[in-house]
């Protein structure tokens, strides 16, 4: 589960997903695109590993 910051609003739906279409209509879409990417990025460096270690008895 990531962490959403003041901000991060517009790059996500109201369940959570990405938004990978502009808001505005008349955006560059390549621009938007990397944004997102950018943004998504932002995500993985701010989440602890998500390794699990299990003991098999």
């Amino acid at each position: 589960m990531s962490i959403l910051r003041p901000g991060d609003e517009k790059f996500h739906y109201s369940d959570g997903s990405h938004k990978w279409i502009p808001p505005d209509p008349d955006y560059d879409q390549e621009v938007w695109d990397e944004q997102v990417r950018q943004h998504k990025h932002s995500h993985l460096r701010n989440e602890p590993p998500k390794v699990r270690i299990q003991r098999l008895i």
